[in-house]
């Protein structure tokens, strides 16, 4: 039992100092990890689980509230509109003939309407980062 609980605290112990160094994500990310890897495997699944968890949580930062206001405010094309067969959620990846429209001032963000859905995505990527509807 003091085994259990001396690598348990080792393993929180960084999580709980150093949020203020890491973004939301990954803290989340580390902390929701490490509470699935115990539950499943114990003290090393608890270990396992935050480093994945932490890696997974760093891999998709939200996009700032300012290109979400500027998504949501944009008007919907009158267009054809984009409609894919897979849900649309954050981590989906677009196909590439998904027509993106670049955020000003943001450019490492885009965004298209897919599925009547407005969603911001990494233009490197076409990976969906957030979704603003």
């Amino acid at each position: 039992m003091k085994k259990s609980l001396l690598i348990f605290c080792t393993l929180v112990a960084p999580l709980v100092a150093t949020p203020a160094l890491a973004t939301d994500s990954t803290v989340t990310g580390a902390a929701g990890g490490a509470v699935t890897g115990a539950v499943v495997g114990g003290p090393v699944g608890a270990a396992v689980g935050g480093v994945v968890g932490a890696i997974a949580g760093t891999a998709l930062n939200p996009p700032p509230r300012e290109v979400v206001t500027y998504v949501r405010e944009r008007p919907i094309p009158t267009a054809e509109p984009v409609i894919i067969h897979d849900e649309v959620r954050v981590g989906t990846k677009l196909p590439r003939e998904v027509v993106l429209s670049p955020v000003p001032d943001s450019p490492e963000y885009s965004y298209a309407i897919v599925n009547k859905e407005r969603v911001i995505v990494d233009p490197q990527t076409y990976v969906v980062v957030g979704v603003a509807n």
